[in-house]
């Protein structure tokens, strides 16, 4: 079987499958041989009832004496019932599986296994799987691998599509742009090799072998991306000189504060940029709130003065409505012409957009990834700015620096990254660093607690909101499932009404608190509804999975409330930490863990010690050093698949030197593999 071949070639897929595995982006082989994992079930001995504890994963034996009882609420099938084992009892809980009354019977012993819960006071175990002892033991021979999923699809069909995949591969098939001799040098294992230990691990190790071979794979390819923009750049000429920085003076008078040295400092380093010989590319990194958006308006606005175009891509609509109307705000009293070019856009709304770009009647143009589809043509674009970096990847950046002749390019980054890594990741672009706030900013106020203090934290928010605050509550999440999110996010708000909303209102008028929730499954447009009440204070408590991660700019939000932080890595936290404390109230951040542990606690209270991003994330690189394979990712970091760069740190370091030592023509052949993987779209 080619790797090219359609997946319905793989024994036992059928055409329904087939769609519900298009889904997922798994049309060929290849694709369902390149689907990794998200993490590995490892079957340890079933514990005690009274020994389990909230947050964690737990295996229980118990013997069941009743019969599941199912109702249905809110649109959803649920499942339940109590079991004990002797040391104490625990209830079971299902969501949308009437099969489980079907399956588990009176008078038998079972093991569960699930996450635990304190549900309204009772200790349970949700979406338990349930096995009968001799399944279980056969279970705890191996790791087992648990791939991301949508409706339609089983982690046990993926598991036997993969396995059949692999099997029927034709092995002269399965390329390797490493040599036999690069591989001994780099101690690198081969893409067979690499398959079956990402896939069908036996023992820890045979999975850190093949993910250390995919982290590198990952990395080779983006820094090959990096290299070639760096090589490019560097005979770019200045097509579009900036002399005349008036404007900036100007500007500093309309505003209503003073900037802070480091803006200022930037400033000078972008002035020096634009009017040099060659074309500009520069990273700018700042704390959220440190003010890189004034940044960026000073800088355009150059450009539109000098008779040049500029635009600005941020990664969502909602992100790039408030950089719009920002930007209006100061700039439109001086003549400059914005607009606002996003997916969200009517269709004769972009054609009227576009016309305006090419005729040069809009001097700023503000989007997302619409500024690089093919029908945007600027007349004559001289700056890009990119906000959040970390969002797009490489080769957006390339398309994006692709649409003017050689214009300058910023990229913009809240993402603590400390700054050796900058240097590799960020290779082609000089780097610059905001690393003052705003003198009215009051530092926000941590702490990291149990699961205890959650009733504590609720009066709490309801203490501000009385007082005219807003808070978000980052809802814990379960599984990293669509389905399961959207339940438990449902779940948890209608718990989180009636805890705040259960007493007699003291807000003005007497009216209820407003909680609102987000999640994955929403559609754009009501996300972006949602955001936009919430920032004009129509909502007093937003419950949220991170969608909220990168969002609206809302002055009046004072708590930032994080279940389960254990979970998250610490950029990541961070970026939601720098949600509130972007007005002159002072704010507050509650990390609540669901499981303790030294080490977890020794990495959440780097956030109490640090309210600054960049020594977070260098006391995060010190804490975790290399090889943390099942530790928790950085995922607010640049979007690798598998990678990390704090815990793969080392790795990163090798790959770059790799990419460094490759002459022109391997380099090229490096490339066009990469590039064929889409891993420059990182």
């Amino acid at each position: 079987m080619h790797p090219d071949s359609g997946v319905e070639n793989v024994k036992g897929v059928g055409e329904k499958t087939a769609l519900a595995l298009k889904k997922l982006g798994i049309v060929t082989v290849d694709d369902a041989l390149h689907y990794w994992p998200r993490s590995y079930e490892m079957y340890a001995l079933p514990q005690d009832i009274k020994d389990i504890r909230e947050g964690e994963i737990a295996s229980v034996e118990c013997l069941v004496t009743v019969r599941p009882q199912m109702i249905r609420a809110r649109g959803l099938v649920i499942v339940s019932l109590t079991a004990g084992d002797g040391t104490g009892s625990v209830k079971l809980v299902w969501y949308n599986a009437p099969f489980i009354t079907k399956t588990i019977y009176p008078g038998t012993r079972y093991i569960f296994r699930g996450h635990v819960l304190i549900h309204r006071g009772e200790l349970t175990l949700n979406q338990p799987a349930v096995f009968k002892r001799e399944e279980y033991v056969r279970k705890m021979s191996r790791l087992w691998p648990v791939y991301p999923l949508k409706a339609g699809v089983t982690n046990n069909m993926l598991t036997k599509l993969i396995a059949g995949a692999y099997e029927g591969l034709d092995k002269d098939d399965l390329k390797d742009y490493l040599s036999p001799k690069e591989r001994r040098a780099l101690d690198m294992p081969g893409m067979r090799e690499t398959l079956e230990g990402i896939h069908f691990p036996e023992t820890v190790e045979d999975f850190a072998r093949a993910r250390r071979r995919l982290v590198f794979d990952e990395f080779t390819g983006f820094m090959t991306g990096v290299r070639k923009l760096k090589e490019n750049r560097i005979r770019l000429l200045n097509t579009h000189p900036v002399r005349d920085y008036c404007i900036w003076d100007e500007i500093r008078q309309v505003i209503d504060y003073e900037l802070t040295g480091a803006q200022e400092r930037v400033l000078e380093e972008l002035k020096g940029d634009f009017s040099g010989e060659y074309s500009a590319a520069r990273m700018i990194q700042g704390d959220v709130g440190s003010g890189k958006t004034i940044v960026a308006i000073f800088a355009l606005a150059a450009f539109a003065r000098a008779g040049f175009q500029g635009c600005i891509m941020a990664p969502t609509d909602v992100l790039a409505r408030q950089h719009f109307d920002s930007f209006c705000s100061i700039l439109h009293p001086f003549g400059i012409r914005c607009v606002l070019l996003t997916g969200a856009a009517g269709a004769a709304q972009k054609k009227e957009i576009y016309r305006q770009i090419k005729e040069h009647e809009a001097d700023i143009i503000i989007g997302t990834h619409a500024l690089i589809q093919d029908k945007v043509e600027y007349a004559d674009l001289g700056l890009a700015i990119i906000d959040e970096q970390h969002r797009f990847g490489v080769k957006q950046r390339e398309i994006l620096s692709a649409k003017g002749n050689a214009p300058h390019v910023v990229v913009m980054s809240a993402t603590p990254i400390p700054r050796s890594l900058a240097i590799i990741l960020y290779g082609d672009l000089e780097l610059s660093l905001i690393d003052e706030m705003p003198k009215n900013r009051l530092p926000i106020k941590n702490c990291v607690v149990d699961t205890d203090y959650r009733s504590t934290a609720y009066k709490f928010i309801r203490k501000q909101v009385e007082e005219g605050h807003q808070a978000y509550i980052i809802c814990p999440m379960i599984d990293e499932n669509d389905e399961t999110e959207a339940e438990n996010v449902l779940e948890y708000t209608e718990r989180v009404r009636k805890i705040l909303c259960g007493e007699e209102s003291t807000l003005p008028n007497r009216r209820t608190i407003n909680v609102e929730y987000l999640h994955g499954r929403m559609k754009p447009a009501e996300k972006a509804g949602i955001m936009e009440r919430f920032a004009a204070g129509e909502i007093d408590v937003l419950i949220s999975t991170t969608v909220i991660e990168v969002g609206v700019n809302v002055a009046n939000a004072t708590v930032m409330m994080v279940e389960n932080s254990e979970r998250f890595g610490l950029a990541q936290l961070h970026q939601l930490r720098g949600r509130v404390g972007r007005g002159a109230a002072q704010s507050y951040c509650i990390f609540i863990k669901g499981i303790g542990g030294r080490q977890i606690d020794e990495r959440l209270n780097i956030l109490v010690q640090y309210n600054d991003g960049m020594k977070v994330a260098e006391a995060d690189l010190k804490n975790r050093g290399p090889g943390d394979l099942f530790g928790v990712r950085q995922s607010g970091d640049i979007r690798f698949t598998l990678a990390d760069i704090y815990g793969d740190a080392d790795i990163l370091k090798l790959a770059t030197d790799y990419v460094n030592g490759l002459d022109e023509k391997e380099l090229e052949r490096i490339c066009s593999v990469h590039i064929q993987k889409d891993s420059l779209t990182i």
